[in-house]
C-alpha cells in the first residue's frame, strides 16, 4: 500500500494556508490532533502570482513546524518550489514535500528540484500545473519519479482560466485528473477542494465528489479564525467545520474506478463535471451577451441580426458534424442559446437591464 493511502478511508491533510506563527500553527495542530489527520500541511515560502501579498515567513516556519510534529507526532509537510527550499526542508526534518502549481508548469524547474532529490526517500506530491495540461502533470511526476523517489502522489487542485465567470477559484476539470488516473493508476490522487473552490462553505461538495469519482485523499486549509489568515481566508475551514466534512464523507467500497471496467458512479460524477463546465461557459455567454447588447442599444442597432444567426448555424453546424455530432441537435441547441441571448438583448434595449453585473 502506497504512502499516501488508506483502506477503506482517505488519506487527509490539513493545516494553513500559511504559517503565520508559532502560536498559530500549534494551535491548529492541537485543534485537529484529535481528528486524526494523516498531514499537517503549512505554507512555508508562499509563491504568489503578483508580488505585495503574504509571501511566507520562510526558513523560521520550519522551525515550528518541527515543534508541532514533536508535540503533537503529526508528520508534517511543505511546499518546495527551488532546491533550496528542498535542501532546507530536509534539515528541518519535514515529513513530505510538495510541489506547486506555479511550479509543476515550469519542466526546468521542477527538474531541478527532481536533482535536488536524488539519493533521497521522501514522499513527494505534485500538484497539478495552474493550466488544464495533463502531459504537463505527468511529466512533473515522472521527473520525480526519475530521480528515484518512489512514493509519490498527484494533487488536483483545479485549473486557471482567464476571466471567466465561476463559482469556483480555480475550474475543477475533472476529465484532467481522471485522464491521469487512467495513464497512472498506481498514482495516488488528492483532491485540494480549498484551492479549487475558493469559499469554504463549498469544500464539503467538491470533497465528497472527489472521494465519489475515486480519489484517494483529501487535502483541506483549516485555521482557527479563517477571517484573519494572512492568506486565502475565504477558503479554510476551522477545526470543528473539518471535522464536521470528515465525519460526513462516504468513502464507498467501489470509489476507485477499474480502468478496465469503469463504475456507474464514476462515469455520473465525470459528466457531473462536464455539465458544471457547460454551465459555466454559458454564464460566460450571457455576460458577452449583455455587453453586445449595450452596443447595440447606443449603435441603434436591432437585437436579432439574420447574418449573425445564419453564421452561427454554419460554423455550430460544420463544427458539429466534424466532432461527429449530429448538425441537427447543435442547430436546435443553438436556437435555445440564441433565443435567450436575444431575449437578454431586448432587455436591455427595453430599458429593463440598465448596467452590467460588476
Amino acid at each position: 500500500m502506497s504512502f499516501f493511502t488508506r483502506q477503506g478511508k482517505a488519506f487527509v491533510i490539513a493545516g494553513p494556508c500559511s504559517a503565520e506563527s508559532l502560536e498559530q500553527v500549534m494551535g491548529i495542530a492541537a485543534a485537529v490532533k484529535p481528528l486524526e489527520i494523516d498531514l499537517f500541511r503549512a505554507g512555508v515560502w508562499k509563491p504568489r502570482t503578483r508580488p505585495g501579498s503574504f509571501e511566507g515567513v520562510g526558513e523560521p516556519a520550519l522551525k515550528w513546524l518541527q515543534e508541532v510534529k514533536n508535540a503533537y507526532n503529526i508528520p508534517v509537510t511543505v511546499e518546495v518550489a527551488t532546491p533550496t527550499h528542498v535542501e532546507e526542508a530536509l534539515k528541518h526534518g519535514i515529513d513530505v514535500l510538495w510541489i506547486g502549481a506555479r511550479t509543476t508548469v515550469n519542466p526546468f524547474q521542477v527538474q531541478r528540484i527532481a536533482d535536488a532529490l536524488k539519493g533521497v526517500q521522501i514522499p513527494v506530491m505534485v500538484k497539478n500545473p495552474v493550466n488544464p495540461d495533463v502531459d504537463l502533470w505527468q511529466g512533473g511526476i515522472e521527473r520525480v519519479a526519475h530521480a528515484g523517489i518512489t512514493e509519490i502522489a498527484a494533487i488536483h487542485r483545479g485549473f486557471s482560466s482567464y476571466n471567466a465567470p465561476s463559482v469556483y477559484r480555480n475550474q475543477p476539470n475533472w476529465a484532467i485528473p481522471i485522464e491521469l488516473k487512467r495513464r497512472m493508476p498506481d498514482i495516488p490522487i488528492i483532491c485540494d477542494p480549498s484551492h479549487i473552490t475558493g469559499n469554504s462553505e463549498l469544500v464539503p461538495d467538491i470533497a465528497q465528489k472527489a472521494i465519489n469519482i475515486g480519489f484517494d485523499g483529501l487535502m483541506i486549509e483549516t485555521h482557527t479564525n479563517p477571517t484573519q489568515a494572512l492568506s486565502d481566508a475565504a477558503q479554510q475551514v476551522t477545526p470543528d467545520e473539518l471535522r464536521d466534512i470528515l465525519e460526513k464523507i462516504v468513502v464507498r467500497d467501489n470509489a476507485e474506478p477499474n480502468t478496465e471496467s469503469i463504475g456507474l458512479e464514476y462515469l455520473r460524477q465525470l459528466m457531473d463535471g462536464i455539465d458544471a463546465e457547460i454551465i459555466d461557459l454559458l454564464v460566460r455567454r450571457m455576460e458577452l451577451t449583455e455587453k453586445i447588447g449595450l452596443i447595440k442599444k447606443d449603435e441603434n442597432m436591432t437585437a436579432y441580426q439574420p447574418e449573425r444567426w445564419r453564421d452561427i448555424v454554419d460554423t455550430r453546424g460544420a463544427r458539429a458534424e466534424q466532432a461527429g455530432l449530429s448538425k441537427e441537435f447543435i442547430v436546435a441547441l443553438y436556437e435555445k442559446i440564441h433565443g435567450y441571448s436575444i431575449n437578454r438583448q431586448l432587455e436591455i434595449l427595453q430599458g429593463v437591464i440598465k448596467e452590467l453585473k460588476s
